[in-house]
């Protein structure tokens, strides 16, 4: 109780500085109180203190404090439509409609339902991805014991897989290439996720001690089980693995305006891929929609006047599966980590029109890049294990990829030209130059010398 009270003072002290000094949202490192991981040590004092100004006695700043360390940072976002659903999700927790695990892959990932008991997303919890410490999937858990040698993706930052989801659909969004369902950070509380048995116990505690704690403490606190911070991915409905579709299309080409509109889509998935260097991109997570066209006969006043309607065929994609992505260097050990797509037919062919005018302005401008870059930094920086260090040399990654494929757009090249290039980082570099000491921003680019044992997985 002591220490609290000794640290509100310099949370104060920092809120006037942070008033003098204006955003400081962008230089994480001059904030006293952060951590070495980028996390502010000040973040319940501020809820306490805030507490402080209740008049209901001396204790109840701790009991607020409780309620809002448990409830901190609630579902609410700038997308209406998203955030009913989640508190639609959350309504149907609480009618004990709890998401289910689904058995395939190897994280602790689930189907989540509304109140009509709809699937309306799937979350994926931080600490059950395929190495975190709540990760159900025995597999990994053996993988993890006996095979530390092949612990991971070398290339890719350990359980920050639900941060490379939401940053593929933040990529998405950005460029208008709407093939990633909308994707962002939410935190949900469910029996049937996997928690430690301190957390089942404490659990089982509260339960039955429910009745005699205030109802002002919300009901969270009383379920006693701690929210989980994952991604939450709309769900998409009728659709398909591309491999099921694709084997298809060669037996039934597809018709030529049906073609060529699957040759824009998949030309979208190529950005979306790349930009974000997805080192898991096979033909089974990502997803086809095909509306097969219908003849229907309608007959006229007489017998001989008859017309046939066709519908046009529709295609749609969905690039799901987007938590391997966001490489802090390029893959240079063992695997290459290829985009499977490559192999496909669409690949052949150079990037349509139609591609080089959605995309290519906005990625040749560095003013653009940098607002992609600031985007993708709010919501890493939201981990508890962020470095800014490590996050850097994510974006440099991502900078050479988008250089090359400004390059290949510019030349006309194909998506599998494109794959062909040599790798390269963009680093970024802030100094101080001239009598005035401004500051300006300097870009080294540098190729990757050290090639993957395997390049053909």
């Amino acid at each position: 109780m002591d220490n609290i009270e000794e640290d509100l003072p310099d949370v104060r002290i920092l809120s006037r500085n942070q008033n003098r000094l204006g955003n400081t949202s962008a230089l994480p490192n001059t904030d006293p109180t952060r951590t070495d991981h980028g996390q502010s040590r000040s973040r319940h004092l501020v809820r306490l203190q805030t507490g402080n100004n209740s008049t209901s006695g001396e204790t109840r700043p701790l009991l607020t404090a409780r309620m809002d360390s448990d409830v901190e940072d609630d579902n609410s976002f700038d997308d209406p439509e998203f955030e009913s659903i989640i508190k639609d999700v959350e309504r149907a927790i609480d009618q004990d409609i709890y998401p289910e695990r689904i058995s395939q892959g190897s994280s602790g990932s689930y189907f989540v339902r509304n109140t009509n008991r709809d699937i309306v997303g799937v979350f994926k919890p931080k600490n059950e991805e395929p190495y975190g410490p709540m990760n159900p999937k025995w597999i990994k858990w053996f993988h993890r014991s006996c095979c530390p040698c092949c612990f991971g993706r070398a290339c890719l930052v350990p359980n920050q897989g639900y941060l490379s989801e939401v940053g593929a659909s933040i990529v998405d969004a950005k460029l208008n290439l709407n093939v990633v369902p909308t994707t962002k950070v939410v935190k949900l509380a469910s029996k049937t996720f996997n928690y430690s048995k301190l957390n089942k116990a404490w659990t089982r505690t509260v339960r039955f001690t429910s009745e005699k704690l205030p109802e002002s403490l919300g009901k969270r606190v009383k379920h006693g089980l701690p929210r989980k911070a994952g991604s939450f991915q709309r769900f998409v409905h009728n659709y398909k693995d591309a491999d099921f579709h694709l084997r298809r299309f060669e037996a039934e080409p597809l018709p030529e305006e049906t073609a060529k509109e699957f040759q824009l889509l998949f030309e979208k998935l190529v950005v979306l891929d790349y930009i974000i260097r997805n080192t898991d991109r096979g033909n089974g997570n990502w997803l086809i929609k095909y509306d097969k066209f219908e003849l229907e006969e309608h007959e006229g006043e007489e017998e001989a006047d008859e017309c046939i309607v066709v519908s046009v065929p529709h295609i749609s994609i969905a690039a799901i599966d987007n938590g391997l992505a966001f490489p802090y260097k390029h893959p240079d050990s063992w695997r290459a980590y290829p985009f499977h797509w490559a192999w496909l037919p669409q690949a052949k062919l150079p990037f349509s029109e139609e591609t080089k005018n959605l995309v290519l302005a906005n990625l040749s401008d560095m003013n653009f890049v940098q607002e992609l870059t600031d985007d993708l930094y709010a919501v890493f920086k939201q981990d508890k294990d962020f470095s800014k260090n490590t996050f850097d040399k994510q974006m440099a990654v991502m900078r050479g990829q988008i250089l090359n494929l400004v390059q290949a757009l510019r030349e006309g090249k194909s998506p599998l030209r494109l794959v062909q290039m040599p790798v390269i980082t963009v680093e970024k570099k802030r100094s101080l130059s001239g009598h005035k000491r401004t500051i300006s921003d300097s870009f080294t680019q540098s190729f990757q010398d050290k090639v993957p044992f395997f390049s053909w997985c």
